[in-house]
C-alpha cells in the first residue's frame, strides 16, 4: 500500500455498533493496528450511548445521534497531529458503547429461607422468587463503578450481585411489613413495588434502575404447606369423623399402590370386598336394591340376633286374676288340669284378655299330649 493510499484511509473511519446478543451491557470498539481517523464518523443509535476514554481517564458521552469526530475540543486523538510519530501516536482513546435498553425477564430467588414473624402462624420461614428488569441509566457512572477496562461486559457478570441486592432487600421489607403470609399473595404487586423502590437508592450508585420487579409465589416451608393441606381437607370434610375416615381411605390407597408388600395386598383386598358390600347394600346409582345380596362372612360377620322376649301371663278365674305366670308354669298347670283351653288368658300387648287356645303361643301347650301308657 502507498503512502496516499494510508492517508486516504487515515481520513475515513466510521465507528457504530449494532448488537444482536441481547445481554452484552457494554462493548468496546476496537481499533486494529492505528487510531481512530479524523473527520470520522461515529453513530449512536437508539437505546445505546456512547462514552470516550481519553488516557485513561472518561472525557464524554454522546448520546444517539451522527457524530464527526473532527474538532480539537473532543478527546479525539488523530495521527495528523503526530507526524514525528509515523502516523502512531503514542496516545490512545477508546470508545465504549453502552446498551441503555431494558434488560427484562432476568431471574431472583431466596437462596436460603427468610425468617419472619407471623401474627397467626408465629415464626415461619418463607422462599420468595420472581422476575425483574434492569437498566443503565448513567453510562459514565456504571462504567467507572462496574465496568472497568473490560472489552465486553455481559449482564451475566453482574446479575449475582443484583440478586444479593434484591433479597436482602425484599427479606427487610417482607420482616418488617407485618402482612400475615395468608395474605401475602394478595399485596405481592405492593410488595414488588416497595422492594424496587428500596433497592434503586443502592442500584443509583452504580448508574442502574430498576423499572421493574414482580414477585411471582411467597412459599412456605413443605412440612408447613403440608399441615396447612390437611387443614384445608379437614374444613372441605366438614367435621373430624369424616376427615378421619378420609385420611384412612388415603392411607389404604397408598399402601395398596406399594408394590411387594403384603400389607399392601391385605389392605387392597379389604378395601375390595368393603366397596363391593357397600354397592351390594346401596345399588350401583345410591339407591337401595329390591333384593341386597348377604354380605361375604369373611368379610363382615352377622351379628346375633336379640333374644326372645319371655312373656308373663295372667289367668282369670271366678271373677279374680292370678299371676303372673311364666309359660313353663303355664305348661305344668295345663297338665296337672288346673287350666284348661277356655281359661281366659292376658299378656302385655295383648288386646284383652283371651281363651287359652285361641293364643298361639299358649295352644301348643294342649296339643301335645303324652302316648297312651303300655299295655292300655
Amino acid at each position: 500500500m502507498g503512502i496516499f493510499d494510508f492517508l486516504t484511509g487515515e481520513f475515513i473511519d466510521v465507528i457504530h455498533w449494532v448488537d444482536d446478543t441481547r445481554d452484552t451491557m457494554v462493548w468496546r470498539f476496537e481499533r486494529e493496528g492505528h487510531e481512530i481517523k479524523y473527520g470520522a464518523k461515529l453513530t449512536v443509535r437508539e437505546g445505546q450511548a456512547a462514552v470516550f476514554v481519553h488516557e485513561g481517564q472518561l472525557a464524554d458521552v454522546f448520546t444517539p445521534g451522527l457524530y464527526m469526530l473532527e474538532t480539537n475540543n473532543m478527546p479525539i486523538l488523530t495521527t495528523l497531529n503526530h507526524w514525528d510519530h509515523g502516523f502512531k501516536s503514542p496516545f490512545k482513546s477508546e470508545i465504549y458503547y453502552v446498551n441503555t435498553t431494558r434488560f427484562a425477564d432476568l431471574k431472583w430467588g431466596t437462596k436460603n429461607p427468610i425468617i419472619c414473624r407471623d401474627p397467626e402462624f408465629g415464626p415461619v420461614r418463607l422462599r420468595a422468587y420472581g422476575t425483574y428488569a434492569i437498566r443503565i441509566t448513567d453510562p459514565a457512572r456504571f462504567l467507572t463503578e462496574i465496568v472497568g477496562t473490560d472489552g465486553e461486559f455481559t449482564m451475566d457478570e453482574i446479575s449475582y450481585q443484583i440478586r444479593n441486592i434484591i433479597v436482602q432487600e425484599f427479606s427487610r421489607v417482607i420482616a418488617g411489613s407485618g402482612i400475615p403470609v395468608l395474605d401475602m399473595a394478595a399485596n405481592t404487586a405492593d410488595l414488588g413495588k416497595l422492594v424496587a423502590a428500596e433497592i434503586s437508592g443502592t442500584l443509583s450508585e452504580y448508574g442502574l434502575t430498576m423499572p421493574e420487579l414482580y414477585i411471582e409465589n411467597i412459599s412456605l416451608p413443605p412440612a408447613v404447606e403440608e399441615a396447612m393441606d390437611k387443614r384445608t381437607s379437614m374444613g372441605i370434610a366438614g367435621d373430624l369423623g369424616r376427615y378421619t375416615q378420609f385420611s384412612a381411605a388415603e392411607a389404604m390407597t397408598a399402601a395398596a399402590q406399594t408394590p411387594n408388600s403384603g400389607m399392601g395386598a391385605g389392605l387392597g383386598m379389604g378395601m375390595g370386598m368393603a366397596m363391593a358390600q357397600q354397592m351390594a347394600n346401596t345399588g350401583p346409582w345410591g339407591a337401595a336394591p329390591a333384593t341386597a345380596a348377604p354380605a361375604p362372612q369373611a368379610a363382615q360377620a352377622a351379628p346375633p340376633p336379640p333374644p326372645p322376649v319371655e312373656h308373663v301371663w295372667h289367668i282369670a278365674e271366678n271373677g279374680a286374676t292370678k299371676g303372673p305366670f311364666s309359660k313353663a308354669a303355664l305348661g305344668r298347670m295345663a297338665t296337672a288340669g288346673e287350666i284348661t283351653r277356655e281359661t281366659y288368658v292376658w299378656t302385655a300387648g295383648q288386646d284383652g284378655w283371651k281363651h287359652a287356645e285361641d293364643v298361639a303361643e299358649l295352644a301348643q301347650l294342649f296339643t301335645i299330649l303324652p302316648p297312651p301308657p303300655p299295655g292300655a
